[in-house]
């Protein structure tokens, strides 16, 4: 199994050397990529010095566009994703390693308390991990952390669903979810990071506030939409009660809480059905790629 490290790098090159120095130790990888998205520092030179794979970005594209342009150019039948702020330790990958070869299709990292970065973050974190594991009915301990090892062929099936910014740990994990795919969690101990986060807390806690509704509709859909018809309809049916005792009336009111409750459960129905077909595409494309390998060996 030929293992390849993919490791998206916008100025890090405090932290770059010592881990590349960790990685050509661990004498397991095969090859190395570092995806340089946009660096105004010497990554480059760093990439140069320690031969390794430099995928470079004119411009900073997001750590997603990264993860999808390393994953694009690598070589392994099984693909590491780690970050290049010194956050995750190279010494993990065998154990990661490990437990995708008993039969999974991907295995993260799973950070403990300890591993967060403040305490608003794991706030944040549990909020996910909890929606997550509601929604698949599987525990799911880390939704958002980059560090993981997953089947090359597997992963690359879900490329288009990636978004190009900060949540593509998310995307993935639900998309192998959905897909039927198996996923396994090993526990890590994650450092402080080097330097200065790329993160912005306004923008971008907007943003994984959005992630819940996407987890949610990635996965499925109707079971986002359908609570929060129900309780529109729960909302009209009280307001109607009240206007009814009162003046025995049915008021605008509740005629309007009605007809949302049932427009959120159709979106939620339309959405489904879009979820359904974009995994139906996924699914097709796994078959075809089945039959294209049996027929290269069959030639």
């Amino acid at each position: 199994m030929k293992v390849s490290v993919v490791i998206p790098a916008k100025n890090e090159a405090a932290s770059l050397p010592e881990l590349l120095s960790d990685l050509k130790k661990l004498g397991i990888v095969d090859e190395i990529i570092v995806v340089n998205d946009g660096s105004t520092d010497d990554t480059s030179v760093i990439c140069g010095d320690y031969s390794v794979v430099e995928v470079k970005h004119q411009y900073s594209k997001g750590n997603g566009a990264s993860i999808k342009s390393g994953a694009s150019a690598a070589n392994g039948d099984v693909i590491v994703f780690m970050d290049a702020d010194g956050q995750h330790q190279p010494r993990d990958i065998p154990r990661l390693l490990e437990k995708l070869s008993v039969g999974y299709d991907m295995v993260v990292g799973a950070r403990d308390a300890k591993s967060q970065a403040s305490i608003g973050r794991l706030a944040a974190n549990t909020l996910y991990n909890k929606l997550s594991s509601w929604i698949v009915d599987q525990n799911i301990p880390d939704l958002t952390s980059g560090f993981r090892v997953v089947k090359a062929d597997k992963f690359r099936q879900f490329l288009y669903l990636l978004p190009n910014g900060f949540s593509y740990p998310t995307t993935s994990t639900m998309a192998f979810f959905r897909a039927g795919l198996s996923v396994g969690y090993i526990p890590i101990t994650a450092l402080k990071r080097e330097g200065n986060s790329h993160i912005n807390y306004l923008k971008d806690g907007v943003r994984f506030l959005i992630i819940i509704f996407k987890v949610a509709s990635l996965y499925s859909p109707l079971k986002l939409f359908t609570p929060i018809s129900l309780v529109f309809f729960l909302l009209g049916l009280a307001r109607y009660a009240f206007t009814y005792i009162e003046s025995s009336t049915f008021t605008n009111m509740s005629a309007l809480l009605f007809v949302t409750s049932v427009l959120i459960f159709l979106i939620g129905i339309v959405s489904e059905q879009i979820t359904v077909l974009m995994y139906q595409r996924a699914a097709g494309e796994r078959r075809s790629d089945r039959l294209l390998a049996k027929t290269d060996r069959n030639v």
